[in-house]
């Protein structure tokens, strides 16, 4: 057996917690459930356990100093069959050696079984004096029914991610992308008749689970980009279309954009601003496979500089052919 400083890379002088500390890292490292296609994990894994048997508990690690005890921690011959003190004590004990750790180095199961835990549970205790069933057993341990046995494994927790999807987005790719926990980016498909707000989730592409356990999912909440030209209303999309008073008063052939391409739309000659029309199947995808419609609103737009001869013309207009543009209900 080797010197069970050497066996756990600290010096003499270490303290508990570095030698805690160095203990759970070459447990973990070397543990056979996570070394299955290395058959000699479990000789390094039992040698690690047994080392710090001996220096992590505070009066092993004094004995051994002392030379009272070899690296395996039985008892070594005396000139004269007497070891001070602790011998006497152990002498009316019937052997017992107590495992309290003292110091606050923290006991030996305790530590393998949060060890343990990061596997699922999976495994015991299993080192030097292991039994059967992984409980340690041998003079002075006493029963542990059992073993050491970590947490049961947790789910991971679900992310809670934004996607936000442009319209051309929605209706000509049905995709978006967003950033996982992990950092990877993906596309997400977003289904026909999806919403703003409405959440798609990602199984497994949440956190990761804990002690072995599964990852949660990713809920990524679809948000629409906004349009300088469309406004959203559930399928249907809203396009706002500025005329000049010619073409509302003659009426005319006016290009008008769609998230698929531009179309040309007629406008009836004496059109009234804010009237709506309607271009058939040139909104959002649906939930039942068809599309929503583009609603153009018609906005008159007088000329941006004052002109002498439409004012004579509206003037002598008004002479002639006066209207009413208000209802009663505005009297």
């Amino acid at each position: 057996m080797r010197d069970p400083y050497s066996v756990l890379g600290v010096s003499k002088t270490a303290s508990d917690a570095d030698i805690k500390k160095a203990f759970r890292n070459l447990a973990k490292k070397h543990h056979p459930d996570q070394n299955q296609d290395d058959p000699s994990a479990q000789e390094r894994f039992s040698e690690v356990n047994q080392a710090y048997e001996v220096i992590g508990d505070k009066a092993q690690r004094a004995k051994f100093d002392r030379g009272q005890i070899d690296a395996k921690g039985k008892q070594k011959s005396q000139p004269h069959g007497f070891d001070g003190f602790s011998d006497f004590q152990n002498a009316n004990t019937g052997g017992f050696r107590s495992q309290s750790t003292g110091g606050g180095s923290g006991g030996f199961d305790d530590i393998l079984s949060d060890i343990l835990g990061g596997f699922g549970g999976r495994g015991r205790a299993r080192g030097p004096g292991a039994g059967p069933t992984g409980a340690r057993s041998g003079p002075g341990t006493g029963p542990r029914p059992g073993g050491a046995r970590g947490p049961s494994a947790q789910k991971g927790k679900n992310a809670d991610l934004l996607a936000a999807a442009s319209l051309e987005d929605i209706v000509n790719v049905g995709k978006a992308q967003v950033t996982l926990p992990s950092g990877k980016t993906v596309n997400v498909t977003i289904p026909a008749g999806t919403r703003e707000g409405e959440k798609i989730r990602l199984r497994g592409q949440g956190y990761p689970g804990e002690y072995g356990g599964t990852p949660g999912d990713a809920m990524v909440e679809i948000r629409f980009k906004p349009h300088t030209l469309f406004d959203v209303r559930g399928d249907d999309l809203i396009l706002e279309m500025p005329l000049t008073l010619y073409e509302a008063v003659l009426g005319a052939k006016v290009r008008t954009p769609t998230l698929t391409g531009a179309v040309n739309l007629s406008i009836p000659a004496n059109s009234s601003g804010d009237t709506t029309m309607r271009l058939k199947g040139k909104g959002l995808p649906t939930k039942t496979g068809g599309h929503g419609d583009l609603l153009v609103k018609l906005q008159i737009a007088l000329p941006p500089n004052a002109d002498e001869e439409l004012d004579t013309l509206m003037k002598a207009w008004q002479s002639v052919t006066p209207y009413r543009a208000r209802g009663p209900e505005f009297d």
